[in-house]
C-alpha cells in the first residue's frame, strides 16, 4: 500500500479546554488516544508507512506512539516548525518521504473505507488526484462537492453551492508532481489546490457510503466515543 500522510498539527481550538495541553489526536476515545484507533486500522488495512505531520504538541504524539512498530507500521514525523504551515503546506514539506503518490488522512477521522479500494480506483483513473466523497445532504457538516461517474466536477471548500450534495470524506490521494507544481508556497490550505484540480479535470472520485466520525467538536467527540465504546474493541 503507498505510504499514509497523517495530518495532525492544528490547534484544535474548538475542542479546547480538552487540547489545552494536549494535542487533538491524544484526546481520549473509549479509553484510548484517538490516534491508537486510526492507526489500529491503518495496520489492519495493510498499510505500513506512516507519516505523522504534526505541529501543536507534537512532540507529545511522538512519545506516545513512537515508530509504530507496536502495531506492525513504521512511522516518521515531519514537525512544522515554529510557523503552522497549513495542511498544503505540510504536506509539501513532507514530500521527501512520501514518494510519487500517497494518502492523506486527517487527524481527528475514522473513515469506514476500504484504502486498497480507493488506491485501485486510484491508479485506474490515471488522474494526479482522488478524493472520497459521501452524498450527505448537509447532514454531517456543509456539503463542498459535485460529483458524478467516478469525476470532481467541483469541490469548493470555500465558497460551496446549494447545488453540492456531497462532501469530502477525509481520505484523498494526492500525487508528488500535483504538489510541487502548485504555486502557492509557505503557508497554504490543500483545499485551493483541491478546487483546482476538480475545476481542470484532475481530480478522480470515490464514492463512500458509510458515515464518518471526526472529533474536532465536543459533540462529535462524545459520537466517536459512543461509537468505539459500541461498536470495537482495541
Amino acid at each position: 500500500m503507498i505510504p499514509v500522510a497523517i495530518l495532525a498539527g492544528g490547534l484544535a481550538t474548538r475542542l479546547r479546554p480538552i487540547t489545552t495541553t494536549i494535542p487533538k489526536a491524544l484526546a481520549e476515545v473509549a479509553g484510548h488516544p484517538f490516534i491508537h484507533w486510526q492507526l489500529q486500522d491503518l495496520a489492519v488495512q495493510g498499510a505500513h508507512d506512516v507519516v505523522m505531520l504534526v505541529g501543536y504538541l507534537g512532540e507529545q504524539i511522538e512519545k506516545e506512539i513512537g515508530n509504530g512498530h507496536q502495531y506492525g507500521l513504521n512511522i516518521r514525523y515531519v514537525f512544522d516548525g515554529p510557523t503552522l504551515l497549513g495542511t498544503g503546506g505540510a504536506l509539501r514539506q513532507a514530500l521527501p518521504l512520501l514518494g510519487d503518490a500517497f494518502f492523506v488522512l486527517y487527524g481527528d477521522s475514522f473513515l469506514q473505507v476500504n484504502y486498497q479500494a480507493v488506491e485501485a480506483a486510484f491508479i485506474k483513473s490515471g488522474q494526479r488526484a482522488l478524493m472520497t466523497v459521501l452524498k450527505n445532504g448537509n447532514q454531517w457538516d456543509k456539503s463542498n462537492a459535485t460529483f458524478s461517474g467516478g469525476q470532481l466536477i467541483e469541490y469548493n471548500k470555500k465558497s460551496p453551492t446549494p447545488a453540492m450534495t456531497y462532501i469530502d470524506y477525509g481520505l484523498s490521494i494526492l500525487t508528488r508532481q500535483a504538489l510541487e507544481d502548485w504555486h502557492e508556497n509557505g503557508v497554504f490550505d490543500l483545499a485551493s489546490l483541491f478546487h483546482y484540480l476538480s475545476v481542470s479535470g484532475q481530480l478522480a472520485g470515490f464514492e463512500v457510503f458509510e458515515r464518518f466520525y471526526e472529533i474536532g467538536t465536543p459533540q462529535s467527540l462524545a459520537e466517536a466515543n459512543a461509537y468505539f465504546s459500541s461498536k470495537r474493541k482495541p
